[in-house]
């Protein structure tokens, strides 16, 4: 089977996959390229029975038993955990739910959520028509929420992938799975949103989001459009009460493709590394650094030694691109970085200095940096421009003290606009829209010549941001 494909991501999003396997937190879902208008029947009137006479059959119910100690499993209120009384001192048994999607009939392979069977001691897919087998896990990925299965089984129906690239916010869309341990059942709604993410700090999220009724037991299922085609792996909800509120996600096709593919090949999904910092432009970053793009993701740092290092990646780059697709904000990057194995080669575009450069990169393993501030409080001066921050110069105690200049800043009142903004204390102001300051009386004038939005260079912990302020203009 050949699921390769472009890519973006997704998440973990239930730790305890036996309680509650359609995750009740945030998500979100993308719809397909165009979808058709639903089918008539013979009598006249619209209907999605015929496409879903075709599709369902591609859509299984998981169940998975985990076993844990009893201190691990305090309880819960949740209709689908039904533990046996286990022996003296033995662990106890509980059951999950979820739902899965069969991508290869002829291979047994079956498309669910990473949350759904991490723990499984046990995994039984149960098809449409009741046949029931027991499920091997070839491989998962927590980082986009990604499992793949295998049954040894026949006459399988499986559903192909569509271009969840393609996919338009207001096209219809058709949720599929298990909610509630009630079995198969079909929902339909729009794509709400596409690109959300958020959900978790940790995973890579590209969500389609969808207004499709998803509960707890549909991740894992299908969501498809109205010509069958599989466009994302549902996942998780936003609910106050655990159940559907309209507000649905779903990992896209195109990253789920991607992802099977290395836990085919690999069993595994290795991911590789720049070497990059970077944050979002906006129009006041742009227009403080003069910058040419009002989208795309600024470099603030580069690791030394890195592989950004070597293909000559700069601080204050936008890449605009990366592997020829578009790149809007700091998480498309760090998104498609994310589902490329370390070693691969990626193209990067970047716009310096108002021209497009184009550089090739080999995606290295890096290790990771921590780097320990102390807590010095020298305060000093109060400036208008920076209401809330307490500013000091750079005290003897800094660990970059002799090598770094710039102004320190040693508070920041809570709620106020330097806060607001994103400055915190213990960070370091090296530069003013590209202009450096190496004292507090720099920084005053710098300040006061400007007129319009302030792009502050901050050193936080060894990396470089911009924090952005509107100043006001005479």
């Amino acid at each position: 089977m050949n699921v390769s494909g472009i890519v973006v991501t997704t998440r973990r999003l239930t730790k305890n996959v036996s309680l509650l396997p359609a995750a009740v937190l945030i998500g979100m879902l993308a719809g397909p390229a165009r979808a058709a208008d639903p089918p008539k029947t013979p009598g006249g009137h619209s209907s999605l029975a015929p496409l879903l006479e075709r599709t369902t059959p591609a859509v299984v119910n998981i169940s998975v038993i985990t076993r844990k100690a009893e201190s691990e499993n305090p309880p819960r209120d949740d209709p689908f955990s039904r533990p046996e009384a286990p022996e003296s001192g033995s662990p106890l048994p509980r059951q999950g739910i979820g739902s899965g999607v069969i991508v290869d009939a002829d291979a047994g392979l079956i498309i669910s959520n990473y949350h759904v069977v991490a723990e499984a001691e046990e995994i039984v897919v149960t098809l449409s028509n009741q046949r029931r087998y027991e499920a091997e896990l070839v491989g998962g990925d927590a980082g986009t929420d990604i499992a793949l299965l295998r049954v040894n089984a026949e006459d399988l129906t499986a559903l192909s992938f569509g271009d969840s690239e393609q996919l338009r916010v207001g096209d219809y869309v058709v949720a599929i799975g298990n909610p509630f341990g009630l079995g198969q059942t079909a929902t339909t709604g729009i794509v709400s949103a596409l690109g959300r993410s958020g959900i978790n700090a940790e995973g890579y999220e590209d969500f389609i989001q969808t207004d499709a009724s998803i509960n707890p037991g549909n991740s894992g299922g299908a969501l498809i459009d109205l010509d069958g085609r599989l466009m994302g792996i549902n996942t998780a909800i936003v609910s106050p009460a655990g159940g559907n509120v309209g507000i649905g996600f779903a990992v896209p096709g195109n990253m789920a493709k991607v992802v099977v593919d290395q836990l085919l090949e690999f069993g595994e999904v290795s991911r590789g590394q720049l070497g990059i910092i970077i944050q979002d432009v906006t129009p006041d970053l742009a227009e403080a650094l003069s910058l040419e793009t009002t989208r795309g993701a600024i470099i603030t740092n580069i690791q030394p030694g890195s592989t950004a290092e070597v293909a000559d990646l700069r601080v204050g780059d936008v890449v605009i691109e990366l592997n020829g697709n578009a790149i809007a904000s700091s998480t498309d990057v760090r998104n498609q970085v994310g589902v490329v194995r370390a070693g691969e080669e990626v193209t990067v575009t970047v716009s310096r200095d108002g021209e497009r450069q184009r550089v090739t990169a080999r995606l290295g393993d890096l290790p990771s940096q921590e780097i320990a501030l102390l807590e010095p409080r020298q305060p000093q001066l109060e400036l208008d421009e920076l209401g809330g921050a307490t500013l000091s110069d750079i005290p003897p105690n800094y660990p970059g003290h002799g090598t770094v200049t710039g102004v320190f800043v040693s508070d920041v009142v809570p709620g106020s606009e330097s806060a607001l903004q994103g400055l915190r204390p213990l960070d370091v102001i090296v530069a003013v829209n590209r202009t450096a300051v190496d004292s507090m009386a720099s920084l005053s004038n710098t300040l006061q010549a400007v007129a319009g939005p302030v792009a502050l260079d901050v050193l936080r912990e060894g990396r470089h941001l911009f924090v952005v302020f509107q100043a006001d203009e005479g």
